[in-house]
């Protein structure tokens, strides 16, 4: 089993480097799965928290927030617009992926909810898992990953190093 997380102090880091490193393991040919934020979105809120998600390899691109007034300080995540990327995810070719990328093990993941089926799915099949992971979400991904995951540099040339490198070997964990 090959799990890994990465996590960036800067805004927005996280989510660049797994698109770097997704656009470059495609230009390789290599066959992805899973989702990534769309970083091309600009979110209509001032505090950013709006965004969609791109299902891997190519698409549909949804829409994971609502719109809950601008008043609200509720969660904007929106539960079924995430059931619709994981059914997403779920309804594509996992068993020909060569690598599972999940942009954040969030909330709904923290819950036992979200993702959670498809990467233990995708793990199941013994395809590598990259997950995005922030700090507040680091006590929770760890307790699901059960000390199995290596946690890497925030840099796609670590990324793309511990992908390279076979399973079994010391730079797994």
């Amino acid at each position: 089993m090959k799990i890994a997380s990465v996590t960036s102090s800067e805004r927005g880091g996280t989510d660049q480097v797994l698109c770097d490193v997704a656009a470059r393991l495609q230009s390789r040919g290599v066959s992805l799965a899973g989702v990534l934020k769309d970083t091309g979105y600009v979110s209509g809120f001032s505090n950013g928290c709006d965004m969609r998600v791109r299902v891997l390899p190519d698409g549909p691109v949804i829409k994971i927030t609502q719109d809950l007034g601008s008043g609200s300080d509720a969660c904007r995540l929106d539960p079924g617009a995430i059931a619709q990327a994981v059914a997403s995810v779920e309804a594509g070719d996992l068993n020909s992926a060569e690598l599972f990328i999940l942009n954040k093990f969030g909330p709904e993941e923290a819950a036992g909810r979200g993702f959670c089926d498809a990467i233990g799915a995708a793990l199941e099949r013994g395809i590598p898992v990259l997950v995005g992971v922030s700090g507040a979400s680091k006590a929770a991904f760890d307790a699901y990953a059960d000390g199995l995951a290596t946690a890497l540099e925030p840099r796609t040339d670590a990324i793309l190093t511990w992908f390279d490198v076979p399973e079994g070997s010391d730079q797994n964990h």
